[in-house]
Formats: structure tokens, sequence, C-alpha cells
């Protein structure tokens, strides 16, 4: 007897033990700097600069889709630029995206709910509803319904690319019920200063920018959505002071791109915009590109993309363009949706039959605004602009029209350009010169290797339905 009650007791003291110790690990677990009831205005700031940083910065922006789209080019270190890219150069904005951004996202939602302040809520809506369109853009199935709630889904399933979609659609028509001008305050919002009214419009302009996403796809869903817009009657961004955008202030809080150009010199401005723009005399090359620095017969020099090394270096770093210095600068806007674009999509709508509008009209109001967002206000050179045959709205080929013009305005903004380009199939680029891909472009974004490895059962589905996990795959929004 007395045996067993030593081991009963040794027994509770190793039961007690593990459970102290489980107690103490949790303790020790906690990060001493990270609040226990996080606020929401904190969360909201946090969300908005990452994501803004993400979208802007170099592994998503400089050194993928902006050299895709040929709005940059490489002079050094040209492997992305040639399309030498592997599972592990799109990391940023799967791990941002989904492990800072929504996650502190979903808290803002959680936080939102048990202070019934609805406006917190509808702003947090738009703005995962804007990273999660960016994730699928790139990447096309991803996880969404189970997306950002690791203590219940480690290993989250991948939603089909037109689920996620539709699925954004219906947040934002919720976002759109829950924003009320007259409602509970926010605090901590950097890209509106807390003001409603302009969420409203911004929840609008992304709920047009997908609906016209999935229009080759699915043209009465687009149709509808349009409609449904147009009838709740907050309206679209309606003038460039509405921009949604993140303004920068200084060092260390500067402008990603400003950055960048602190410490490297590799980008240039590429060949292929900067002929399109002497081509046009379009005014805004000089803000797009920087002189070179010494003197040469055009003043403005891009460099082909996709060069090797060698033949890159040998143009001389002197002799060709950085991007402007607009875009170089430390305060620069992170832009994630201007008034041009919406102007442009609204165009489209028309040009497809979705509204009444007047498509020709509202291209040309799109190009103006475009040039005014740059502080090009001259109406006789607009006017000029505009009359030139090779600018002139063309309604038997609007994908031209729009997709031409639109890919200059959306200059600087990667991501989306680069969506916009395979979805419009305008304007029309050739290949790297010397790239990997055997005379083709990208058209989407790898998965990150971490996913074949943590998650591969998803993500073997996932490719499964979609196509091969390569650079070439084209997703499901990209019909032609």
């Amino acid at each position: 007897m007395q045996r067993l009650y030593i081991n009963i007791l040794l027994a509770g003291l190793v039961t007690f033990g593990a459970s102290s110790c489980k107690k103490d690990l949790a303790e020790i677990n906690k990060n001493p700097n990270g609040a226990e009831n996080p606020q929401p205005d904190y969360l909201l700031t946090a969300a908005q600069k990452i994501s803004s940083d993400t979208y802007w910065g170099t592994d998503n922006n400089m050194n993928s889709s902006l050299l895709f789209i040929q709005h940059w080019a490489k002079i050094q270190y040209t492997d992305p630029d040639r399309y030498i890219l592997d599972n592990s150069s799109f990391n940023s904005l799967w791990n941002t995206g989904f492990a800072q951004s929504i996650t502190d996202l979903n808290k803002v939602i959680d936080v939102a709910d048990k202070q019934q302040n609805t406006n917190y809520k509808g702003v947090a809506l738009v703005l995962r509803s804007w990273v999660f369109s960016l994730l699928t853009d790139a990447f096309g199935d991803i996880p969404y319904s189970q997306a950002g709630n690791i203590s219940e889904y480690l290993t989250p399933q991948y939603d089909a690319q037109k689920d996620v979609y539709f699925g954004l659609l219906d947040d934002l028509k919720n976002a759109q019920t829950l924003l009320n001008a007259s409602g509970s305050t926010i605090a901590g919002d950097v890209i509106y200063s807390n003001k409603i009214s302009q969420w409203k419009k911004f929840a609008n302009s992304l709920r047009l920018r997908i609906a016209l996403r999935i229009a080759d796809r699915e043209p009465e869903k687009a149709k509808q959505t349009i409609a449904e817009i147009q009838s709740e009657g907050s309206g679209y961004i309606s003038s460039n002071s509405d921009i949604a955008q993140f303004v920068y202030v200084d060092s260390p809080n500067q402008n990603p791109i400003s950055n960048l150009f602190d410490t490297r010199d590799d980008y240039r401005i590429s060949k292929s915009i900067v002929d399109k723009l002497f081509a046009l005399n379009d005014p805004r090359l000089p803000i797009f590109a920087a002189p070179t620095a010494d003197p040469t017969p055009q003043t403005y020099v891009g460099i082909p993309n996709g060069l090797t090394p060698g033949d890159a270096s040998t143009l001389g770093f002197t002799v060709t363009s950085k991007p402007g210095t607009y875009f170089r600068a430390p305060h620069a806007p992170a832009v994630i949706m201007s008034y041009s674009e919406v102007l442009f999509d609204r165009a489209e709508a028309a040009a497809r039959g979705f509204t009444s509008e007047n498509a020709a009209d509202l291209y040309k109001q799109a190009i103006t605004a475009s040039f005014n967002q740059y502080s090009i206000t001259d109406a006789n050179a607009i006017a000029t602009y505009l009359a030139q045959p090779s600018v002139a709205y063309n309604a038997a080929n609007y994908k031209k029209s729009i997709g031409d013009q639109k890919w200059i305005a959306l200059f600087g903004q990667g991501l989306e350009a680069f969506a916009e380009w395979r979805r419009l199939d305008y304007p029309t680029l050739s290949p790297a010169v010397a790239g990997a891909l055997s005379g083709k472009m990208p058209v989407r974004f790898i998965y990150p290797g971490t996913e074949q490895s943590l998650n591969n059962k998803n993500y073997t589905a996932a490719v499964a339905r979609q196509g091969t996990d390569a650079l070439t795959t084209k997703l499901w929004f990209d019909v032609y």
C-alpha cells in the first residue's frame, strides 16, 4: 500500500509539473511587446502600411511585375528581367499578404464586431478584399475562405479563382452596407484620413475593377454587379483628390522605391514605354523617366527588357534613364487605385454594353485625369494629344484603345498593370530579348516553395485544377 501511495504521489507530481510547464511555456511564448487587446486604429495603420509597402516594393513590383509589363528594365543583375525566377521569388506577396495584412485585418474585423463599430469592419473588408485580389490576380487559386485563421486552419484549402472573385464581390457589397458616414468614427486611417464617404467610393471602384476582371468569363455576373453599384448610389472615385493611395513620409518610412534607389542603381526605364511615349509626344515622359546623367541626343533613353548581364552593362549607366524623380521621391505615394483607372473601367463597362454611359467620352476623361494626376493641366496640350489618330478611341477595338492607354496610366503599379495587360491583351509587347521561357512571357506568379512542403495536399489539388505551377500557365480570368 505504501508503494502504491508513493506511485500515485509521483504520478500526481508529474502531472502537476507537466501542467505547470505548459503554463510557463505559454507565458514564455507571449510577445512582451504585443498588446493583449490590440487597438483597431493601430492595426489598421499597420495593415495599410505593410500592404502598400508590399504592393509598391521590390519583389512584387520592381523585380517582377514592372519588368514583365515593361515599365522598367534592369541594367544589372538581369535574371528577373529574363524571367529566370523560382519558387522563392514571390514569397513576399504571399507571406506578407496572408501572414500580416489579412491576419491584421481579420483582427480589426473581430475587434469591430466586439465594439459594434461597423465602419472599422467595412474599411477592413475593403482593404482585405484588395489584398486578396492582388494575391489571386498573381497566383490564381489561393486560400480565401480559410485564410488568416491559423488557429483553426493551419493548412488552409485553396479556393478556385472564380470563387475567390465572387467571394470578394460579396465582401465588398457587405462592406458597402456596413460603411456609414454618419456612424461611429474610426482612427488610424492613413489612406483617407478616416473619411467614410471616401471608403464607400473606393469600395464601389474596387467592385467595378473585379467585375471587369471576370467579364470575359462571367459577363452576366459582371453586368449585374455594375448595375448594383449604380443602384447603390455612393458612386465611384470621382476626382484625383479621391485617389486611394498611401502617402509616405521621411526615412525610415519613405516610399520603398526611394529607399531602394538610395543604395542601388540596377533599374532603368524600359525602352518599350519610352518609345511609346516618344511616338505619342506624350507629356508624361519627363515625369516617368529621368534625363540621362550624361547628355544624350534624346535626353530620355530606355533599355530593352531581358538583356544578358554583358549586353546590359555595355549600354552604360550614365547614358540610360532611371525612372523619374517623381517616383523616386521619399514622399511619393503608393497609388492603390487612381481616378484615371476608374474612368477607364467605366469606359470599358460602357463599351461592353454593361452601362449606357458614353465610352469614348469616358476614355478621353481617363487620359485627361492621368495627365492631371501628374499636374499636366494645359488644356491645349491635352486636346492636341487626344486629337492624334493613334490616341483616338476605337469603338471597334475598345480593348486596344483602353489597353494601350491604361498601360501608360498605370505606370509604376506593376501588379495592376500586369493583371490588366493579361486581361485586355494590349499593348502588344515582345518577350525579353534573352528570355528563358522559349519566346513566351510570364502570365502569373509561381507559388512559394514552402506551400509544397507545408501545405502540400492543398497545393497539389490547386495545381491539378489550375495547371502546371509555371510562369506560363494562364489563370482562369485570362481567357484570350
